[in-house]
């Protein structure tokens, strides 16, 4: 009996020892892949390095940082806590900032109705007869009413973002900012054997002539060539008056200015879907309803309609924790008072991922090689990998975004380079050796 106890402790002994060893194999092989893991990260770490301190390149200012948020690590870092000229890239904080703020569908107008009358001021809704959007909700709710007065005080911003280029303000990509926007706030000409123009309000004001402007600095008048046939986007100048106007013109009844609104509970008229504002600003980076998102995420806040009030709401609420605070002045990117971090951006790119479902998210942006400002580079051969959004001024391009492993695997990403004097396919093509080669060893 003592003989056999023996044997069955002996046993025991033996597979503890059996477990335990494989346990440890198994511990050390996990130790073996973790290690080879870091290995190849360090590889890459080095072949990005070489890339980007190449001769070619290294006499401009780059920053970059790519970032695994399933591991909660950093992939690569160069420059990723200094200051950058953004361009288009403040767009992503401006997406972010309308995702926040902004419901369902867009705030058309504020408006009270006493007696036959409605009162009613603007939100910044930049879709109202806009050339893409043709949204006409306000129109054919003012219809029904016999009087419609209007109260444009409450916009309470400049027409113009500081640091602009005043040389741009006859350009499509340069409209003023308001209260109340119509069209787009830019006249629209084409050459169809004659001229036609939208809004029709400024036909009289239309010179068939080449000249060296689109519009006059001072007035609404514009400079077609007649033997051109494309398109001419040119921003109109806004004031009260013209406003009156184009609405009249638009409801076909007279429309009065008011001082203040009447003393009741205001209500709310909604139009398109924010979702479609959101992908168009992105998808083709359009300044005009970049700018028009942070009104209208201030006018969400209080009755002020001031950019400043979205910027410092989101800041103060959301972004508190950003390591590198931004310089940021505008919605669009236009200024170059804007200062971000490659940091800055990947926090911000990476909450909007923890946040928003995938598919709606990667939707707002441009695609590598398929559409919007990207669909001429960054292909991805097989599938895409790139989906983000640029930033482009003279001497400065960026690319913040998501980039897509051929391992499956979601990066969050921010490359900015700044001051450079060679061409920006150059620098593109700079960017994309660097990508591919994180997609290709990640």
């Amino acid at each position: 009996m003592m003989l056999k106890s023996m044997n069955v402790h002996f046993q025991q002994l033996f597979l503890i020892k059996k477990r335990t060893l494989g346990q440890l194999i198994l511990v050390g092989t996990a130790i073996s892949l973790i290690g080879c893991k870091t290995l190849n990260n360090s590889k890459l770490n080095k072949k990005i390095d070489q890339q980007i301190s190449s001769p070619t390149t290294n006499n401009y200012f780059q920053g970059i940082l790519i970032y695994d948020p399933v591991k909660k690590d950093t992939v690569y870092s160069h420059n990723s806590q200094k200051y950058f000229t953004p361009a288009s890239n403040t767009k992503i904080i401006t997406l972010y900032t309308s995702l926040k703020t902004l419901p369902e569908k867009i705030p058309s107008l504020k408006y009270i109705v006493k007696n036959d009358t409605l009162f009613m001021e603007g939100t910044g809704d930049p879709t109202l007869l806009h050339p893409y959007f043709r949204d006409s909700t306000a129109i054919k709710f003012a219809q029904n009413y016999k009087n419609v007065s209007i109260y444009i005080n409450n916009f309470e911003e400049s027409r113009y973002g500081p640091g602009w280029a005043w040389e741009d303000y006859d350009l499509y990509f340069s409209p003023e900012r308001n209260g109340i926007p119509l069209y787009g706030n830019v006249v629209t000409i084409t050459n169809n054997d004659s001229l036609i123009v939208s809004p029709t309000h400024f036909k009289n004001q239309v010179v068939p002539i080449s000249y060296g402007v689109n519009r006059e600095l001072y007035s609404n008048t514009f400079y077609y060539d007649p033997q051109k046939r494309d398109t001419l986007e040119s921003p109109f100048m806004i004031d009260s008056t013209l406003t009156k106007s184009l609405l009249e013109e638009a409801l076909h009844k007279k429309v009065t200015i008011v001082q203040k609104m009447p003393n009741a509970e205001k209500q709310i008229l909604y139009s398109v879907s924010s979702d479609s504002l959101y992908k168009r600003m992105m998808e083709v980076s359009d300044n005009f309803l970049a700018e028009q998102l942070l009104i209208l995420s201030s006018s969400t806040l209080s009755d002020t309609l001031n950019s400043a009030k979205a910027r410092n709401h989101i800041l103060d609420n959301y972004l508190q924790e950003l390591q590198q605070p931004p310089r940021w002045v505008d919605g669009s990117g236009l200024s170059r008072y804007n200062l971000f971090t490659p940091g800055t951006m990947v926090y911000v790119l990476k909450e909007m991922y923890r946040e928003i479902p995938r598919e709606r998210l990667f939707n707002f942006f441009p695609v590598g090689g398929l559409s919007g400002t990207l669909k001429g580079r960054f292909n991805g051969d097989d599938r895409p990998y790139i989906y983000a959004k640029t930033g482009s001024l003279g001497n400065n391009y960026c690319l913040s975004g998501y980039l897509i492993t051929r391992s499956g695997k979601t990066l969050i990403f921010s490359f900015m380079n700044n001051h450079f004097t060679k061409s920006n396919s150059e620098v593109k093509q700079h960017m994309e050796s660097i990508f591919e080669l994180i997609r290709d060893n990640y």
